[in-house]
């Protein structure tokens, strides 16, 4: 008896674990005008869609209203499985807990509502209009995949693709080696190490768009000495980028170093020592295998933030200069981040292309990433 009383109340939690995520789908959809099209898109007809046109027409805070119930209700009914799940041996711990459970829903649902109104839906619809034609988000023309032969296509991106790739590559390892450097020499006991931490970490906390100004500043200022300009040479622009980025990360990846050296064992390096080993042997043979999980994060961290540059890359070069590839005007310092908010703006014709690189861009990004941690953990584990 108890058996099937137990499958029913789980029959029972899952519909309204579905009725509540339904209420979510409808009440999110429904504010932004996009369910009778969905409905369309998914074949139906008749009763469903006109359902869906009166919820269009209602004002905007009762879809907000019905899409927060849908949450508070998949919440609760998660919540009461947790609950019941623990076990609450003793009893004062059980009297402490309770009031924070009650108040549980309180602060998940605001989190949580905001996650999916203002990350995930967006994220969502962002992969949906890459597959369409489209002036305003409310208003597209279905094309299948048009947008990512379009994109393919487009030598601009292509440029921007192999340019940024580079670009990550080169910052990745000049980032990295100068940060570590600067981080074992602060770990050596020097004098003035705080200042110097704090010295090399304020760059981190200046804005990128203020960052490129001030940089094009100081390289015009020097080249235009000698007759040229950041903005005439691709070499310059792009080791200008180089060098603002590295004067701006260098600070961040040095903290992170800073806690793994200090993390290393003191009797390991005293051991070292002992047998003999040189300051270079026990730098390459105990040091660095300790220090693999700070190397872990920095590499990613740099790769990501080298893959996704915009603001630096629009104030300091804004892709110039420029050259005529295949009949098309390329900008040879342009990022693919840049290279997408360039699409956008050139037509509203061109507005479903610039969302499929944005697609395209997440999806390699991700990839590299996965990558990047795959093999830096890989040696966690080896050493």
């Amino acid at each position: 008896m108890r058996t099937k009383t137990n499958s029913g109340s789980v029959v029972l939690k899952a519909a309204a674990i579905v009725l509540g995520a339904c209420l979510t789908i409808i009440g999110m959809t429904s504010a932004s005008g996009d369910l009778v099209t969905i409905l369309k898109l998914a074949g139906a007809e008749g009763g469903f869609v006109s359902f869906a046109k009166t919820l269009d027409k209602l004002p905007p805070w009762y879809n907000t209203a019905l899409a927060l119930a849908g949450l508070l209700l998949i919440g609760g009914i998660l919540n009461g499985v947790e609950s019941r799940g623990r076990n609450h041996s003793a009893l004062n711990s059980k009297l402490i807990r309770r009031p924070v459970q009650r108040m549980f829903l309180l602060f998940l649902a605001p989190t949580f509502a905001a996650f999916c109104i203002g990350f995930l839906y967006p994220f969502v619809r962002g992969i949906f209009l890459s597959f369409c034609r489209f002036k305003t988000t409310s208003k597209w023309t279905w094309v299948g995949f048009d947008n990512y032969i379009n994109a393919f296509q487009d030598s601009t991106f292509v440029h921007a693709f192999w340019y940024t790739a580079l670009f990550a590559l080169v910052s990745l390892l000049l980032i990295n080696v100068l940060s570590f450097a600067v981080a074992y020499a602060l770990t050596r006991g020097i004098k003035g190490t705080n200042i110097f931490r704090t010295v090399f970490f304020m760059p981190n906390l200046i804005g990128g768009i203020v960052l490129g100004y001030i940089w094009a500043m100081i390289f015009d200022g020097i080249l235009l000495r000698y007759g040229t300009s950041i903005l005439l040479k691709t070499e310059y622009g792009f080791w200008g980028l180089q060098i603002l980025m590295a004067w701006q990360q260098i600070g961040y990846m040095m903290i992170i170093y800073i806690a793994g050296l200090q993390a290393v064992p003191e009797d390991i390096l005293e051991a070292a020592r002992i047998d003999g080993a040189s300051s270079w042997q026990t730098l390459w043979k105990v040091t660095i295998p300790n220090v693999m999980p700070s190397i872990t994060i920095c590499t990613f961290l740099t790769l990501t933030n080298s893959f996704k540059l915009f603001d630096q890359n629009l104030a300091l070069t804004g892709g110039l200069p420029s050259v005529i590839q295949n009949g098309a005007k390329v900008n040879v310092t342009e990022l693919l981040a840049l290279n997408i908010y360039s699409t956008y703006n050139i037509n509203k014709k061109y507005h479903g292309v610039a969302q499929t690189k944005a697609v395209i861009f997440f999806l390699l990004v991700a990839v590299l990433a996965l990558i990047q941690q795959a093999a830096t953990r890989k040696k966690e584990v080896e050493q």
